[in-house]
Protein backbone atom coordinates (compact mmCIF):
# COMPACT_ATOMS: atom_id res chain seq x y z
CA UNK A 1 0.00 0.00 0.00
CA UNK A 2 1.42 3.66 -0.94
CA UNK A 3 -0.08 5.37 2.55
CA UNK A 4 2.01 2.38 4.27
CA UNK A 5 5.20 2.67 2.59
CA UNK A 6 5.17 6.52 2.74
CA UNK A 7 4.94 6.36 6.70
CA UNK A 8 7.87 3.86 6.17
CA UNK A 9 10.12 5.78 4.19
CA UNK A 10 8.85 8.84 6.34
CA UNK A 11 10.36 7.63 10.04
CA UNK A 12 13.77 6.79 8.73
CA UNK A 13 16.81 9.59 9.13
CA UNK A 14 18.34 10.58 5.76
CA UNK A 15 20.13 14.54 5.95
CA UNK A 16 21.69 15.07 2.91
CA UNK A 17 24.99 13.55 2.02
CA UNK A 18 23.46 10.69 4.86
CA UNK A 19 20.84 8.99 3.13
CA UNK A 20 22.63 5.28 4.00
CA UNK A 21 19.24 4.32 6.26
CA UNK A 22 16.44 5.53 3.33
CA UNK A 23 18.89 3.93 0.74
CA UNK A 24 19.56 0.45 2.41
CA UNK A 25 15.16 0.34 2.97
CA UNK A 26 14.45 1.20 -0.36
CA UNK A 27 17.40 -1.23 -1.99
CA UNK A 28 15.84 -4.50 -0.19
CA UNK A 29 12.39 -3.69 -0.74
CA UNK A 30 12.62 -2.76 -4.75
CA UNK A 31 15.25 -6.23 -5.25
CA UNK A 32 12.57 -8.55 -5.83
CA UNK A 33 11.12 -6.25 -8.92
CA UNK A 34 14.34 -4.94 -10.79
CA UNK A 35 16.38 -5.82 -13.35
CA UNK A 36 19.69 -4.19 -12.43
CA UNK A 37 20.21 -1.93 -8.93
CA UNK A 38 23.09 -0.23 -8.94
CA UNK A 39 24.82 2.47 -6.43
CA UNK A 40 26.58 5.18 -7.71
CA UNK A 41 29.66 7.05 -6.55
CA UNK A 42 27.04 9.78 -4.95
CA UNK A 43 25.44 7.50 -3.49
CA UNK A 44 22.08 7.37 -5.77
CA UNK A 45 20.07 4.49 -6.21
CA UNK A 46 19.22 3.49 -9.59
CA UNK A 47 17.38 0.95 -10.37
CA UNK A 48 16.44 -0.25 -13.87
CA UNK A 49 13.29 -2.00 -15.21
CA UNK A 50 12.57 -4.18 -18.33
CA UNK A 51 9.02 -3.41 -19.71
CA UNK A 52 7.11 -4.86 -22.29
CA UNK A 53 9.20 -2.54 -24.78
CA UNK A 54 12.85 -2.22 -24.75
CA UNK A 55 13.25 1.07 -25.21
CA UNK A 56 16.57 1.27 -22.63
CA UNK A 57 17.33 4.53 -20.95
CA UNK A 58 14.69 6.84 -22.81
CA UNK A 59 12.49 7.15 -19.77
CA UNK A 60 13.69 8.11 -16.26
CA UNK A 61 11.84 8.96 -13.20
CA UNK A 62 13.67 10.74 -10.00
CA UNK A 63 12.54 11.51 -6.16
CA UNK A 64 15.56 12.42 -3.51
CA UNK A 65 15.96 10.03 -0.59
CA UNK A 66 17.11 13.30 1.58
CA UNK A 67 15.36 15.39 3.29
CA UNK A 68 16.86 18.64 5.59
CA UNK A 69 19.25 18.34 8.42
CA UNK A 70 21.74 19.95 10.88
CA UNK A 71 24.96 18.96 10.98
CA UNK A 72 27.54 19.50 14.36
CA UNK A 73 29.84 21.62 13.92
CA UNK A 74 31.46 21.71 17.61
CA UNK A 75 31.01 21.13 21.24
CA UNK A 76 30.83 23.54 24.11
CA UNK A 77 32.54 23.11 27.31
CA UNK A 78 29.55 22.63 28.90
CA UNK A 79 28.56 19.86 26.97
CA UNK A 80 26.30 21.75 24.38
CA UNK A 81 26.25 21.17 20.44
CA UNK A 82 26.55 23.86 17.73
CA UNK A 83 25.36 22.93 14.40
CA UNK A 84 24.69 24.33 10.87
CA UNK A 85 21.70 23.92 8.83
CA UNK A 86 22.25 21.48 6.25
CA UNK A 87 19.18 22.54 3.22
CA UNK A 88 17.14 25.14 3.33
CA UNK A 89 15.49 25.87 6.94
CA UNK A 90 14.12 28.71 8.77
CA UNK A 91 15.32 29.13 11.69
CA UNK A 92 11.86 29.85 13.57
CA UNK A 93 10.88 26.43 13.11
CA UNK A 94 14.16 25.36 15.24
CA UNK A 95 13.19 26.65 18.44
CA UNK A 96 12.26 23.61 21.27
CA UNK A 97 12.45 21.08 18.55
CA UNK A 98 13.46 17.45 19.30
CA UNK A 99 16.04 15.98 17.16
CA UNK A 100 18.16 12.75 17.10
CA UNK A 101 22.03 12.69 16.53
CA UNK A 102 24.41 10.27 14.59
CA UNK A 103 24.05 6.68 13.93
CA UNK A 104 23.30 5.90 17.22
CA UNK A 105 20.00 8.49 17.08
CA UNK A 106 21.05 10.30 20.37
CA UNK A 107 17.97 12.10 21.52
CA UNK A 108 18.37 16.04 21.78
CA UNK A 109 16.36 19.32 22.14
CA UNK A 110 17.55 22.78 20.02
CA UNK A 111 17.10 24.73 23.49
CA UNK A 112 15.78 28.27 23.44
CA UNK A 113 16.29 30.85 26.41
CA UNK A 114 12.79 30.69 28.52
CA UNK A 115 10.28 34.08 28.23
CA UNK A 116 10.92 34.76 32.18
CA UNK A 117 14.74 35.25 31.03
CA UNK A 118 14.58 37.47 28.04
CA UNK A 119 14.64 40.83 27.27
CA UNK A 120 11.54 42.88 25.44
CA UNK A 121 14.02 43.34 22.98
CA UNK A 122 14.75 39.82 22.94
CA UNK A 123 11.33 38.78 22.41
CA UNK A 124 10.89 40.55 19.42
CA UNK A 125 13.59 38.64 17.41
CA UNK A 126 14.32 35.38 15.79
CA UNK A 127 17.65 33.97 17.83
CA UNK A 128 20.48 33.57 15.25
CA UNK A 129 21.08 30.74 14.45
CA UNK A 130 24.66 30.95 15.69
CA UNK A 131 23.42 31.39 19.30
CA UNK A 132 21.45 28.00 19.03
CA UNK A 133 22.57 24.48 20.66
CA UNK A 134 21.55 21.09 21.13
CA UNK A 135 20.87 19.94 24.44
CA UNK A 136 22.03 16.31 24.85
CA UNK A 137 21.81 15.85 28.33
CA UNK A 138 25.58 16.26 28.90
CA UNK A 139 27.23 17.78 31.57
CA UNK A 140 30.37 18.59 29.97
CA UNK A 141 32.46 18.47 26.73
CA UNK A 142 34.06 15.60 27.68
CA UNK A 143 30.60 13.59 28.45
CA UNK A 144 29.27 14.71 25.33
CA UNK A 145 32.26 13.42 23.15
CA UNK A 146 31.34 10.10 24.13
CA UNK A 147 27.86 10.13 22.11
CA UNK A 148 28.54 12.22 19.59
CA UNK A 149 31.51 13.82 17.49
CA UNK A 150 31.78 16.80 15.34
CA UNK A 151 30.52 16.02 11.54
CA UNK A 152 27.44 14.24 13.25
CA UNK A 153 24.26 14.90 11.25
CA UNK A 154 21.18 15.39 13.31
CA UNK A 155 17.24 15.21 12.16
CA UNK A 156 13.69 15.79 13.38
CA UNK A 157 12.09 13.37 15.20
CA UNK A 158 8.12 13.92 14.64
CA UNK A 159 5.16 11.54 14.98
CA UNK A 160 3.11 10.29 12.32
CA UNK A 161 -0.40 11.28 12.78
CA UNK A 162 -3.43 10.71 10.83
CA UNK A 163 -6.16 13.48 11.53
CA UNK A 164 -9.08 15.54 10.25
CA UNK A 165 -10.50 14.53 7.02
CA UNK A 166 -7.67 12.72 4.76
CA UNK A 167 -4.63 14.85 6.37
CA UNK A 168 -1.38 13.37 7.68
CA UNK A 169 1.13 14.89 9.30
CA UNK A 170 5.04 13.73 9.24
CA UNK A 171 8.55 14.94 8.78
CA UNK A 172 10.63 14.40 5.22
CA UNK A 173 7.53 13.70 3.50
CA UNK A 174 9.61 15.71 1.08
CA UNK A 175 10.34 13.82 -1.05
CA UNK A 176 10.12 9.91 0.61
CA UNK A 177 6.45 10.36 -0.59
CA UNK A 178 7.65 10.74 -4.10
CA UNK A 179 10.31 7.43 -3.52
CA UNK A 180 7.46 5.94 -2.40
CA UNK A 181 5.27 6.55 -5.28
CA UNK A 182 8.44 5.21 -7.54
CA UNK A 183 8.69 1.93 -5.65
CA UNK A 184 5.13 1.24 -5.58
CA UNK A 185 5.63 1.22 -9.82
CA UNK A 186 8.57 -0.80 -9.84
CA UNK A 187 6.32 -3.23 -8.48
CA UNK A 188 4.19 -3.30 -11.49
CA UNK A 189 4.42 -4.79 -15.16
CA UNK A 190 5.77 -2.06 -17.17
CA UNK A 191 4.89 -1.08 -20.96
CA UNK A 192 8.75 -0.04 -21.69
CA UNK A 193 11.64 0.18 -20.20
CA UNK A 194 12.26 2.50 -17.25
CA UNK A 195 15.21 4.00 -14.80
CA UNK A 196 14.01 4.95 -11.56
CA UNK A 197 16.89 7.07 -9.83
CA UNK A 198 16.30 8.00 -6.04
CA UNK A 199 18.64 10.36 -5.42
CA UNK A 200 20.67 12.12 -2.82
CA UNK A 201 21.15 15.93 -1.84
CA UNK A 202 18.98 17.34 -3.61
CA UNK A 203 18.19 19.78 -0.81
CA UNK A 204 21.72 21.33 -1.22
CA UNK A 205 22.07 21.88 -4.62
CA UNK A 206 20.75 18.62 -7.00
CA UNK A 207 23.99 17.19 -6.60
CA UNK A 208 23.06 13.74 -6.62
CA UNK A 209 20.64 14.39 -9.50
CA UNK A 210 23.03 15.43 -12.01
CA UNK A 211 25.47 12.60 -11.34
CA UNK A 212 22.19 10.12 -12.19
CA UNK A 213 21.60 12.76 -15.29
CA UNK A 214 25.25 11.71 -16.53
CA UNK A 215 25.71 7.93 -16.41
CA UNK A 216 21.70 7.21 -17.33
CA UNK A 217 21.28 9.74 -20.05
CA UNK A 218 17.62 9.69 -20.27
CA UNK A 219 16.01 11.51 -23.02
CA UNK A 220 13.01 11.88 -20.46
CA UNK A 221 12.95 13.01 -16.57
CA UNK A 222 9.61 12.35 -15.08
CA UNK A 223 10.60 14.37 -11.41
CA UNK A 224 8.10 13.09 -8.59
CA UNK A 225 8.06 15.68 -5.77
CA UNK A 226 6.77 17.73 -3.24
CA UNK A 227 6.38 21.30 -3.50
CA UNK A 228 4.93 24.47 -1.06
CA UNK A 229 1.58 25.28 -0.43
CA UNK A 230 0.33 28.09 1.62
CA UNK A 231 -3.12 27.68 1.54
CA UNK A 232 -3.46 29.06 5.02
CA UNK A 233 -5.60 31.10 7.12
CA UNK A 234 -5.50 34.87 5.88
CA UNK A 235 -3.50 34.08 2.52
CA UNK A 236 -5.67 34.43 -0.58
CA UNK A 237 -5.44 34.07 -4.21
CA UNK A 238 -2.10 32.99 -6.45
CA UNK A 239 -0.31 33.62 -3.12
CA UNK A 240 -1.23 30.39 -1.90
CA UNK A 241 0.52 29.07 -4.53
CA UNK A 242 -1.41 25.44 -4.73
CA UNK A 243 -4.01 23.87 -2.16
CA UNK A 244 -3.90 20.50 -0.40
CA UNK A 245 -6.63 18.58 -2.02
CA UNK A 246 -6.64 19.89 -5.72
CA UNK A 247 -4.63 17.11 -6.99
CA UNK A 248 -1.03 16.48 -8.57
CA UNK A 249 1.20 19.73 -8.79
CA UNK A 250 1.78 20.19 -12.40
CA UNK A 251 4.26 23.38 -12.87
CA UNK A 252 5.28 25.22 -15.81
CA UNK A 253 8.11 26.66 -14.40
CA UNK A 254 10.27 27.23 -11.47
CA UNK A 255 13.34 28.77 -10.34
CA UNK A 256 15.41 25.93 -11.41
CA UNK A 257 13.75 24.64 -14.61
CA UNK A 258 10.92 25.34 -17.01
CA UNK A 259 8.82 22.44 -18.28
CA UNK A 260 9.07 21.01 -21.27
CA UNK A 261 5.66 22.44 -23.15
CA UNK A 262 4.58 19.40 -24.77
CA UNK A 263 5.13 17.07 -21.95
CA UNK A 264 3.38 19.66 -20.05
CA UNK A 265 0.47 19.77 -22.18
CA UNK A 266 0.45 15.78 -22.31
CA UNK A 267 0.52 15.11 -18.39
CA UNK A 268 -2.37 18.05 -18.31
CA UNK A 269 -4.27 15.94 -21.15
CA UNK A 270 -3.83 13.00 -19.64
CA UNK A 271 -5.04 14.14 -16.28
CA UNK A 272 -8.62 15.60 -17.79
CA UNK A 273 -9.28 12.22 -19.87
CA UNK A 274 -9.06 10.72 -17.05
CA UNK A 275 -10.30 12.87 -14.25
CA UNK A 276 -7.82 13.36 -12.04
CA UNK A 277 -8.25 16.65 -10.16
CA UNK A 278 -4.79 18.88 -11.16
CA UNK A 279 -3.22 22.09 -10.44
CA UNK A 280 -0.21 24.08 -11.41
CA UNK A 281 1.57 26.50 -8.87
CA UNK A 282 0.21 30.35 -8.69
CA UNK A 283 3.95 31.49 -7.68
CA UNK A 284 7.08 30.89 -9.66
CA UNK A 285 9.08 29.48 -6.22
CA UNK A 286 11.42 26.47 -5.45
CA UNK A 287 13.23 24.35 -7.39
CA UNK A 288 14.07 20.36 -8.10
CA UNK A 289 15.71 18.17 -9.49
CA UNK A 290 14.44 18.65 -12.78
CA UNK A 291 17.11 21.19 -13.28
CA UNK A 292 19.91 19.22 -13.06
CA UNK A 293 18.42 16.30 -15.70
CA UNK A 294 17.40 19.75 -18.12
CA UNK A 295 21.02 21.07 -17.92
CA UNK A 296 23.20 18.04 -18.23
CA UNK A 297 24.78 16.73 -21.27
CA UNK A 298 22.81 18.02 -24.60
CA UNK A 299 19.36 18.62 -22.23
CA UNK A 300 16.96 16.27 -21.07
CA UNK A 301 13.40 16.71 -21.13
CA UNK A 302 11.90 17.38 -18.18
CA UNK A 303 8.36 16.93 -16.86
CA UNK A 304 7.06 17.33 -12.35
CA UNK A 305 4.76 16.07 -10.89
CA UNK A 306 4.49 17.13 -7.23
CA UNK A 307 2.21 16.89 -4.25
CA UNK A 308 1.07 19.79 -2.60
CA UNK A 309 2.88 20.14 1.53
CA UNK A 310 2.11 22.26 4.03
CA UNK A 311 4.92 23.72 6.24
CA UNK A 312 7.80 22.12 3.75
CA UNK A 313 11.45 21.73 5.41
CA UNK A 314 10.15 21.54 9.36
CA UNK A 315 9.73 18.71 11.98
CA UNK A 316 5.85 19.00 11.28
CA UNK A 317 4.99 19.09 7.90
CA UNK A 318 1.17 18.36 6.19
CA UNK A 319 -0.03 16.81 3.07
CA UNK A 320 -3.72 15.36 1.82
CA UNK A 321 -3.44 11.26 1.09
CA UNK A 322 -5.59 11.81 -1.60
CA UNK A 323 -3.28 13.48 -4.01
CA UNK A 324 -0.40 10.93 -3.60
CA UNK A 325 -3.12 8.52 -5.33
CA UNK A 326 -3.38 10.43 -8.02
CA UNK A 327 0.22 10.94 -9.03
CA UNK A 328 0.58 7.49 -8.43
CA UNK A 329 -2.48 7.58 -11.25
CA UNK A 330 -0.75 10.15 -13.56
CA UNK A 331 2.40 8.59 -13.35
CA UNK A 332 1.25 5.87 -14.65
CA UNK A 333 -0.64 6.77 -17.22
CA UNK A 334 2.44 9.30 -18.21
CA UNK A 335 4.58 5.87 -18.61
CA UNK A 336 1.74 4.53 -20.92
CA UNK A 337 1.70 7.28 -22.95
CA UNK A 338 5.71 7.41 -23.58
CA UNK A 339 5.07 4.01 -24.25
CA UNK A 340 2.62 4.44 -27.19
CA UNK A 341 4.83 7.34 -28.25
CA UNK A 342 2.28 10.27 -27.49
CA UNK A 343 5.17 12.53 -27.72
Amino acid sequence: MLMDTIKELCVLNGAPGDEDEVRSYIKEKVAPYATEIRVDALGNLIVFKKGKKSTGSTLLLAAHMDEVGLIIRSITEEGYLKFSCVGGIDRRVLLSKAVVIGKNQVPGIIGMKPIHLTTSEERKSIPKGKDLTIDIGAQSREEAEKLVSVGDYAVFTSDIVEFGNGFIKAKAIDDRAGCAVMMELLKEELPMDCTFAFTVQEEIGCKGAMGAAFSVNPKIALIVETTTAADLAGVKGGKKVCCLGDGPVIPFMDNGSIADRELYELVRALAEKHHIPWQTKHMIAGGNDARAFQHSREGVRTIVMSAAVRYLHAPSTVAYKQDFDNILKLARLFINAVAEKEI
